[in-house]
């Protein structure tokens, strides 16, 4: 029993320091008025405007956690593309997607924080600024839809797993299963699409351009999360990018998954996942190549 555990033990702090040693922390990159934490995955060979993916931790995560789950590496190293992996410590790891600051552009909240370390990379490595992306797994697919919706300037496209419509957290005194009005999470913000949009485009009035592409998967087993925020946010985005649903496509990408499709299925997509709860695990290619990356 003991050298089990001390396997155990050993393999964890192997596992531990691999992750470190692929992760670039980074300080001193901008404004971070709610003191995120940085690290990137840097490729060896980056290409010459490198393309940034944000990918971003569930509650209770960490940014070196979430590289390890999301298993990144493979198509940044072919693509040469920039991975970031932030952290949040405040409200159980959970990211701020209720605060006034952080759904107000340039705010001053968390996603105020996100979006400079993204304009540090491009100043830095020369990165591309019209192939930058979001992604993340529940509080991280919260974020990634507030971070559209918020910046819609800064975004191309956004993929996520069992998260909530940007703005379902709106005025909730935090944004943890501690700390959050328990009504979003439990699908009962139900509004109309146009409702939605129009919640949205008071983030960024000034904002008159083309909304980012958006791809959300959800499981039908999910009561954490529930279920019924999948239909929220492809109302939300079908209203902010004006296509209307168009046809399922079942056992895609794999069996027991529906494709959700809307117009001709470049602006929006969703996935359902049948009997799976929460989170839908982490379809790598299926991010790459809704990002063009794969």
């Amino acid at each position: 029993m003991r050298r089990t555990t001390a396997i155990g033990l050993l393999a964890a702090l192997l596992s531990s320091s691999a992750t470190d040693a692929a992760l670039t922390q980074v300080a001193d990159w901008g404004e971070n008025p709610t003191n995120l934490e940085m690290q990137v995955y840097l490729p060896v060979k980056l290409a010459e405007k490198p393309a940034i993916v944000l990918a971003l931790h569930y509650c209770g995560g960490t940014g070196p956690a979430y590289y390890q789950m999301a298993n990144y590496d493979t198509y940044a190293d072919a693509q040469g593309f920039i991975v970031v992996y932030p952290s949040t410590k405040k409200d159980s790891n959970c990211w701020d997607v209720a605060s006034e600051k952080t759904l107000t552009n340039n705010g001053g909240g968390d996603s105020t924080g996100l979006v400079n370390m993204v304009k540090y990379l491009i100043e830095k490595y020369n990165a591309d600024p019209t192939k930058v992306y979001s992604t993340g797994s529940s509080s991280g697919c919260m974020m990634t839809n507030v971070l559209l919706a918020v910046y819609p300037d800064v975004f191309a496209a956004g993929s996520c797993y069992s998260g909530v419509a940007a703005g379902c957290l709106a005025g909730s005194p935090g944004s943890s299963p501690q700390s959050a009005d328990p009504l979003c999470a439990s699908g009962q913000n139900v509004k109309t699409g146009e409702e939605w949009a129009q919640q949205v485009k008071a983030m960024y009035p000034t904002f008159n351009g083309t909304y980012p592409r958006m791809q959300a998967l959800h499981g039908t087993a999910d009561h954490f999360v529930d279920y019924k925020n999948l239909a929220e946010q492809l109302k939300e985005w079908s209203a902010l990018l004006g296509v209307e649903f168009a046809k399922n496509v079942t056992n895609t990408p794999q069996s027991g998954y529906t494709q959700i499709v809307y117009g001709d299925g470049t602006k929006l997509v969703g996935y359902s996942a049948a009997n799976v709860g929460h989170t839908v695990p982490v379809h790598p290619q299926l991010d790459m190549a809704w990002f063009g990356l794969a």
